[in-house]
């Protein structure tokens, strides 16, 4: 039986919210962020998922993006954090066009670095590409399409890693010398989507399929069969004691989440909404 998890996001846990998620560009402020999915406070070394994969609309002119993501962090205290995260973006000012296209980032609290953009992203295979077009795409009340991510630190080396795909193949890895905080375990993860730039929390982008959660499935993204690395080294189900989701505009996107361990989607997420697309 699934149980649905109560929201907790409020106003204190937004300063946290604002400084988790990867600012692109230095120019927007947190005020134009806004985030539906689940979120975990506890130690982690990692996570792994399936995201379903859309295209959301994003303005050409408006310099916003639109993310189905999942990312974890060493969070200090508001404004003090590192992260990594892998997924999917739409954003048509950094890509020159308005597909879903794979990307990883860092942060370390003073800077932001999507894929190779710092150096600091060593990669080891070349078959998958970052900032690669994702198709085929879903499809509203249609087909839906997903891809497996993965992001957990190696405990021989210390460096923190992405896998892509059902094989998990190794694409690269950030070295553990970047990081200020995240040498050794992350105490914050968030699956689901969020929509950040200059007209974000105005004019806003759609987030996921561009429907709310509460339509289910085929109809709302989703990221589904979430699981967490342990310090031994296993991918467990998250603690649902420590576990919910967050949504910090429900009029224009909302989420819901679900611990069912025992079904093909396991732990997962509905979220997304139509932002100004209304």
């Amino acid at each position: 039986m699934s149980s649905k998890i109560l929201l907790r996001y409020d106003v204190n846990l937004s300063s946290l919210i604002s400084i988790s998620i990867f600012i692109v560009n230095k120019s927007i402020s947190c005020f134009g962020l806004q985030v539906a999915g689940v979120e975990y406070f506890d130690v982690l070394y990692g996570t792994r998922a399936k995201i379903n994969i859309y295209n959301p609309m994003v303005k050409n002119n408006s310099k916003d993006l639109s993310a189905s993501w999942i990312q974890i962090n060493k969070i200090i205290k508001a404004g003090v954090a590192d992260g990594i995260g892998a997924g999917s973006w739409v954003y048509p000012s950094y890509s020159c066009d308005k597909f879903a296209r794979f990307h990883v980032a860092w942060v370390d609290g003073l800077k932001t670095c999507p894929d190779h953009d710092c150096g600091t992203f060593v990669q080891v295979s070349s078959s998958v590409g970052i900032g690669g077009k994702l198709k085929p795409v879903s499809v509203y009340k249609g087909p839906q399409y997903m891809i497996d991510v993965t992001i957990f630190k190696d405990p021989m080396t210390r460096h923190w890693w992405v896998a892509y795909g059902p094989q998990n193949i190794h694409i690269g890895y950030w070295p553990r010398e970047i990081f200020h905080f995240m040498k050794d375990e992350c105490n914050y993860a968030l699956w689901g989507g969020y929509v950040q730039g200059p007209t974000a929390s105005s004019d806003s982008p759609q987030m996921g399929s561009g429907h709310f959660a509460s339509e289910g499935l085929g109809k709302a993204a989703f990221v589904r069969n979430i699981e967490i690395l342990n310090k031994e080294n296993k991918y467990v189900i998250p603690d649902d004691r420590k576990f919910g989701y967050v949504a910090t505009n429900l009029s224009k996107y909302t989420a819901n989440s679900y611990v069912d361990g025992h079904s093909h989607f396991g732990v997962h997420t509905y979220y997304g909404g139509p932002g100004g697309f209304v």
